[in-house]
């Protein structure tokens, strides 16, 4: 899905503004700090982050995807960026000392972890005292329209199975008394959520499903593996299913995520 990311990465930030936003004032980064962002994909929250740093500090943009770290590499050259370092990681083992960075980032990637728990406590470990945590997921299906339409169209039409209780996904992460039991198993105090609302914009259903083939890793597979009379089908559905969002020859969707800051 990477050069998918980076052909609509754009788009994606657009969207995405007030969640960056929000994570970056509650972060709050200094002059100085070390930064860690953990699924960073293109990498553009933490490049925001690193103009707040400054030359004596320093942001380590990482991903577990090794084409999404080259695309955040490449982003980061673009903008003329010295005090970004790219590496590799998975969030599970981070590959740091304890007590190392001064805040970590994470915008909706502990979500689709196979073990967020121990990725929290990764991130905890190498957090030094009084360090910060910032983070966002999807809240539930029913706020995010924008993605779960498609997603049950796929379950109800039989291309993918229905999610798993617990198992990784957009919204596995969505219950904030979940969410905040991980975050305190994981070591960390002082938790706060907030509700941060975006809206997704499409020009029409043509733009929806090339735009989801390139950045859905099941969208993409189904549609890539099915007869172009069930994609023909699948569009028409999506059509109908998405009438009560249309807007100005096109549509706009609501969005809910749960943005969450812990010490």
């Amino acid at each position: 899905m990477a050069p998918g990311w980076e052909r609509w990465r754009a788009e994606i930030e657009a969207t995405s503004t007030p969640v960056r936003e929000w994570l970056i004032r509650a972060l709050a980064p200094q002059p100085g700090d070390t930064v860690l962002e953990l699924a960073a994909g293109p990498g553009d929250t933490g490049f925001e982050v690193a103009t707040l740093v400054g030359e004596s500090g320093r942001v380590i943009s990482t991903d577990l995807a090794p084409a999404m770290v080259e695309i955040a590499r490449r982003r980061s050259a673009e903008l003329c960026l010295r005090n970004v370092e790219h590496r590799v990681f998975d969030a599970e083992r981070i590959d740091l000392s304890d007590d190392s960075v001064d805040g970590v980032l994470c915008r909706f990637g502990f979500m689709l972890m196979a073990n967020p728990a121990a990725a929290l406590s990764e991130t905890r470990r190498v957090l030094r005292r009084g360090g910060r945590l910032a983070l966002a997921v999807w809240c539930s299906a029913e706020r995010n329209p924008w993605i779960s339409i498609a997603g049950q169209m796929l379950v109800e039409r039989g291309h993918v199975p229905a999610p798993e209780p617990g198992a990784p996904g957009m919204f596995t992460m969505a219950n904030e008394g979940r969410t905040r039991r991980l975050l305190e198993d994981g070591g960390f105090e002082d938790v706060s959520m907030e509700e941060v609302p975006v809206r997704f914009t499409y020009r029409g259903v043509d733009e929806f499903v090339r735009r989801a083939r390139d950045t859905a890793g099941a969208f993409s597979r189904v549609f890539r593996e099915v007869s172009a009379d069930e994609r023909k089908a699948m569009e028409s559905e999506l059509e109908a299913r998405f009438e009560p969002f249309a807007v100005n020859g096109g549509y706009e969707f609501p969005g809910v995520a749960l943005a969450v800051a812990a010490n």
